[in-house]
């Protein structure tokens, strides 16, 4: 074997879809069948099935106090998330676009809360308007809040997003500690609550989010007891009680060779520790979890179509119909320092020997457009099944897909 077809390091088998007859199976529907049922690829699809089990994985570690939002962000596919808003306790949005399919899927606005650091008046007042949670970033954000609030006659619904004074150790992503673009400081959030009680805005609670992707239960536990402890000592300098408190999620996926599913035993241990501590010392608040990616991204697929074969100087290139502009995070241009593979299958011959090893790309041209990159795959044909799993969150959404003039991606809920 060349070194230029070395392959990647092997990854964990993706179990959570069975196998029957060769072919991986999604809500039930073998994949050949459901891409003529969909009658195009590219597609996503997402298992009804695997989103409720999540769901009800978390329900029975997290204790009864502690209430469930799914952050719309991750997949807002409007299926989806009217699915979602049947499971959860409420939905967390990042923009008017996000609120009114929140709204659509019927979530009751006390239900839902709008968290960016970017908000538009227009949004601020369709906010209100509708009624659901601001989470303030800013004392610019803050006062702009009031005036529009005073000039519309609606009361605004106000929690203090704040930037804690510590990072979520070992996270994919730091939202926060340090200089960081979203929420209030921890040290300047005093000052602005005693602003919002001098505005007369209605004050409810503290919003707290240090970082996202993380796999270390111990790191999130740390990251959570410390966001606790923070809003006991904002909440004395608060106009009003808090009356909800949410702690952020942080809670990971594995997609890389050596990572493993994040135990959720400490966590809910120590989520219990925090409701038992929270009845004495913060006993007008609801306690909330946010997450996104820990509720879909495991329960769905990016499934596109072999359309050419080729080897080039020995190396194997199966030449997709789709690729970044559907799937940027299977491309390694969503955020990855050092590109990695996501799990990768050929989906119609699921059970079949890793023979070859293969470079998928999509039909972009540009180097970039990378879906898997010299792993070890079945022998794969034209007209066969690219599977990429862990699709279900941060995929169509954030992806470019009007690059190149190429035809939009399809998304399914099966």
């Amino acid at each position: 074997m060349s070194t230029a077809a070395k392959p990647a390091p092997v990854h964990a088998p993706m179990s959570q879809f069975p196998i029957r007859n060769g072919e991986l199976i999604i809500g039930g529907v073998p994949l050949t069948r459901l891409a003529a049922r969909v009658g195009q690829t590219p597609f996503y699809a997402y298992d009804r099935q695997l989103l409720g089990a999540r769901v009800g994985e978390l329900r029975e570690a997290l204790p009864d106090a502690i209430d469930l939002h799914y952050a719309v962000k991750a997949n807002p596919m409007p299926a989806l998330v009217g699915f979602m808003a049947e499971l959860v306790d409420g939905l967390d949005v990042a923009s008017a676009g996000e609120l009114r399919v929140a709204l659509d899927a019927g979530c009751a606005p006390a239900d839902i809360s709008f968290a960016g650091p970017g908000k538009r008046d227009t949004e601020l007042e369709q906010a209100v308007a509708a009624g659901v949670l601001l989470n303030v970033e800013s004392a610019g954000e803050l006062r702009r809040l009031a005036d529009i609030s005073a000039r519309l006659g609606w009361p605004a619904r106000v929690a203090l997003r704040v930037n804690p004074d510590f990072e979520l150790k070992s996270s994919g992503m730091k939202m926060g500690g340090g200089p960081k673009p979203f929420g209030v400081d921890a040290e300047a959030a005093p000052e602005l609550l005693a602003e919002l009680g001098r505005l007369g805005l209605a004050f409810e609670g503290f919003h707290l989010f240090a970082g996202s992707q993380n796999l270390r239960a111990e790191a999130i536990v740390e990251a959570q007891q410390k966001s606790f402890e923070l809003a006991l000592r904002l909440a004395d300098a608060a106009p009003t009680p808090a009356r909800v408190l949410n702690l952020g999620g942080g809670f990971g996926i594995p997609y890389f060779p050596g990572e493993t599913r994040l135990d959720l035993a400490p966590i809910g241990a120590n989520l219990a520790e925090i409701a038992h501590a929270a009845e004495s010392r913060m006993p007008d608040a609801t306690l909330v979890i946010e997450l996104g990616r820990y509720l879909v991204g495991e329960a769905g697929i990016y499934v596109s179509r072999v359309v050419d074969r080729k080897v080039s100087r020995g190396q194997v290139f199966l030449v997709c119909d789709g690729g970044l502009h559907h799937h940027l995070s299977a491309s390694g241009n969503f955020g990855q320092v050092i590109r990695k593979n996501y799990p990768t299958a050929i989906g119609n011959r699921a059970d079949a020997l890793a023979s070859t090893v293969a470079t998928a790309v999509g039909p972009l041209c540009t180097p970039l457009d990378l879906l898997a990159e010299r792993m070890p795959l079945p022998e794969a044909q034209v007209g066969d099944l690219v599977v990429i799993f862990q699709s279900g969150a941060y995929g169509a959404s954030a992806s470019p897909q009007a690059f190149l003039g190429h035809p939009p991606v399809v998304e399914v809920l099966v």
